[in-house]
């Protein structure tokens, strides 16, 4: 069984505790877990809090060594480009994985991932319903995320299509969706950070296949760079859903993942 380092628990909008979570890596054979809740924002509630981040290391910690005879837990963070933390803070952290949630545009945020109704809403009435101008406007966003973030794994590279099996907001295909995509795809491939294949909505029931698209996928490998497969679970029920069949599936496209955090930060840290 694969590992998963980028899982929630209840210090921010996951639904299980995080021994919880250890457990359920435990029963399904996971050699390894990494939690990464979100870090703090100000004002947005399905983040951490800045005492909750505190505790939650030191809880990550104390289950490291209770649990340290039956697998390797790492201490991760989830950094959204809208969080900030001081060089001390992030020395706390065993690797970070950056990410766009939002776009900002005509004084409104918009969270992507909220709902198909929230897109669907921003597209008509902040972009005058013009859908590539919405994702035009995450994927500069997205284009970002390293230089702010300083990640080790770039999370959910294609959030912005959460819903689209759903919903179909937009054509994947179309020439200014593509072009949008890829040239934030450019940018992040110069960066040392490797590309995790994330199954989080599939457990969701949002969607069959994981983020990111499988053209994102092939030209990830066709510059060398290796993905990390991750589960972005909220639950200690949901912690593997998906791994097996994106393993396969990167298997199938002859395409290079790491199974360690080791390889992971090897790459990213030299």
């Amino acid at each position: 069984m694969l590992s998963t380092y980028h899982c929630h628990t209840t210090y921010c909008d996951g639904k299980s505790l995080p021994e919880e979570m250890v457990l359920a890596a435990i029963r399904a054979g996971c050699p390894e877990i990494g939690f990464s809740d979100h870090s703090h924002i100000p004002g947005i509630d399905w983040t951490m809090s800045k005492s909750g981040e505190s505790e939650y290391r030191r809880e990550i910690l104390s289950l490291r060594e209770k649990y340290c005879d039956r697998i390797k837990i790492y201490l991760g963070l989830e950094l959204d480009i809208r969080s900030r933390i001081t060089d001390s803070e992030r020395k706390e952290y065993d690797y970070i994985i950056g990410s766009v949630h939002s776009i900002y545009a005509k004084g409104k945020t918009v969270e992507v991932d909220q709902s198909a109704a929230v897109a669907r809403s921003a597209i008509e009435n902040i972009f005058g319903g013009d859908p590539y101008a919405y994702c035009e406007a995450y994927y500069r966003n997205e284009a970002r995320v390293y230089d702010i973030t300083g990640c080790d794994i770039i999370g959910h590279f294609d959030l912005v299509t959460k819903f689209i099996e759903v919903d179909p907001l937009f054509s994947e295909d179309h020439p200014r969706y593509v072009s949008a995509r890829n040239k934030a795809l450019e940018v992040l491939l110069k960066t040392p950070a490797v590309f995790e294949v994330n199954t989080g909505a599939i457990s969701r029931g949002y969607r069959n296949s994981p983020y990111p698209h499988q053209d994102v996928i092939r030209r990830i490998a066709a510059a060398g760079v290796p993905t990390v497969i991750t589960s972005d679970s909220h639950r200690a029920e949901t912690l593997v859903t998906g791994l097996p069949e994106a393993r396969e599936l990167l298997d199938s496209m002859s395409c290079k993942y790491l199974t360690t955090l080791a390889d992971v930060l090897k790459i990213t840290r030299g």
